[in-house]
């Protein structure tokens, strides 16, 4: 009998029996995150209302070395949440309510299954708002979003989940519940705070976020221009942050990503244009009439075929309507597609994104490009067909993609996180010193490896294997062997 299923019995105690999902059929609703192509049933899903239901959970699977997986809202994009085979999932889904905002103190009290967007609509009726924006921020959780460290459109000036996060309260791996970090920007000692911030759910689980809020601004500029290359709008960007100027804002599409979001929600982006950018400033008025007058000469002098100003609120939130659509709507035009991520220097945008179109011609498969232009987040999409055989040559590609990053100086991801997608390139990024320290740091908090198991980090056994989603061996198919 698998590992988890000797304790279910503790579970239904600990939660009740409509909390504890054993049914394989139900579980496998959560047998996968965004990373579609990589898929595991788990034995048992748990979903906790409160703190101290997650807490009891976690020591119920330390005492019996039980694996668990933490789950928000599933939007990740590189298998972070991808279950344990003989372990359970710990959903938090449940734990949905802003516990509190300090309009006063600018800062708001969160469980993890708030969405992204909610906490904004908590703060604006205080002229607050809450800046990561990352492209899912509908339905995405904070939860999830502490886990990724995640970004967005606006991270170029804000800065990412970190930047904004002022303390955490934790479940470690062994079911105790601590604080992490403190509600002012000022701790004495070691930043846990900042080590558990990104870790990928591998070194506990977060039971509550209190988080910065900042001044809505006084106003916001939105253009969205047409350039005759991705070079040339890659261009524009650089002339950009020489000038001084730090947009809130600076996002780029290509011609395929333009054709599949355009399709979807008709946000009045052009069809015949090779890329777009859309830019956005924001701050008072006298700063932003300047600024933005010189952005409109930069875009000229680069060639600019079209630019549209978002004269109202309204079209602003086209405009981003069809920006933030990019990825769900890439649907439309291929059965299937890969979401990879990585960081390049702003300056080699253009020869990176020649490399990726020299990369996919030789594979014989399209990549749409949508990025966070401003500080070189590239965000390529992998179109293929399962149907038609191309799923091997897709998953190759996308990790080559990744690889080329970090070969011209950039990092393997931008906000997507490694989970499992991406667990066996660190080794072009980090040497065996590095990956040593940071298995080090994981065996402080997670001395058994049972938080979140065979994510992040390379491990002989996962980069042994084959890449790509799991194919059973003919002497599997046939009942001879089992894979352990």
């Amino acid at each position: 009998m698998p590992l988890a299923r000797r304790v279910h019995d503790e579970f239904v105690a600990l939660l009740g029996a409509a909390d504890v999902i054993d049914d394989p059929v139900r579980a496998r609703a959560y047998e996968c995150d965004g990373l579609t192509g990589s898929r595991v049933v788990p034995e048992l899903v748990l979903l906790p209302r409160t703190a101290d239901d997650v807490a009891g959970c976690v020591r119920i699977c330390a005492r019996h070395r039980v694996p668990f997986v933490a789950r928000g809202a599933g939007t990740g994009l590189s298998g972070g949440a991808l279950p344990v085979a003989d372990g359970v999932v710990i959903g938090l889904n449940r734990l949905n309510r802003v516990l509190e905002v300090d309009p006063e103190n600018r800062r708001a009290v969160l469980e993890p299954g708030v969405t992204n967007l909610e906490i904004t609509a908590a703060a604006a009726p205080h002229g607050l708002y809450y800046a990561p924006d990352p492209s899912s921020q509908q339905v995405c959780t904070i939860g999830g979003n502490v886990a990724e460290n995640s970004g967005g459109a606006h991270c170029l000036k804000y800065g990412f989940t970190t930047n904004h996060v002022l303390s955490m309260e934790v479940v470690l791996p062994d079911g105790s519940q601590v604080t992490l970090g403190t509600d002012s920007a000022e701790q004495q000692g070691p930043d846990l705070r900042g080590v558990f911030l990104g870790s990928e759910g591998t070194l506990g689980i977060v039971t509550a976020v209190t988080v910065r809020l900042l001044r809505t601004p006084e106003v916001m500029r939105t253009l969205l221009a047409d350039f005759p290359s991705v070079a040339a709008g890659g261009q524009v960007v650089s002339d950009i942050v020489a000038a001084g100027i730090v947009p809130a804002a600076v996002e780029m599409m290509d011609a395929l990503a333009i054709e599949a979001a355009e399709g979807a929600t008709g946000a009045g982006y052009s069809l015949d244009t090779p890329a777009a950018l859309v830019v956005e400033l924001d701050g008072t008025v006298e700063e932003c009439e300047e600024q933005f007058a010189l952005v409109k000469e930069i875009c000229d002098r680069h060639g600019c075929t079209r630019l549209h100003i978002a004269g109202s609120p309204e079209e602003r939130a086209n405009i981003w309507r069809g920006r933030k659509a990019a990825f769900a709507a890439v649907g439309r035009i291929s059965p299937d597609y890969i979401v990879q991520d990585g960081v390049v220097p702003r300056t080699r945008l253009a020869e990176v994104l020649e490399r990726i179109e020299e990369m996919s011609s030789a594979a014989g498969l399209r990549v749409a490009n949508v990025f966070h232009a401003g500080d070189g987040n590239l965000h390529p999409l992998v179109l293929f067909s399962d149907a038609e055989g191309q799923t091997e040559r897709a998953e190759h590609l996308s990790a080559q993609i990744a690889e080329l990053c970090v070969e011209m100086g950039g990092s393997l991801s931008g906000e997507h996180g490694i989970g499992t997608d991406k667990a066996c390139s660190m080794p072009t990024m980090f040497g065996e010193d590095d990956l040593a320290v940071m298995d080090r740091v994981r065996a402080g908090f997670d001395p058994d490896h049972i938080c979140n198991p065979g994510k992040l980090l390379p491990t002989p056994r996962l980069c042994g294997e084959k890449p790509g989603r799991y194919r059973p061996h003919p002497l599997e198919e046939a009942g001879l062997i089992e894979r352990l």
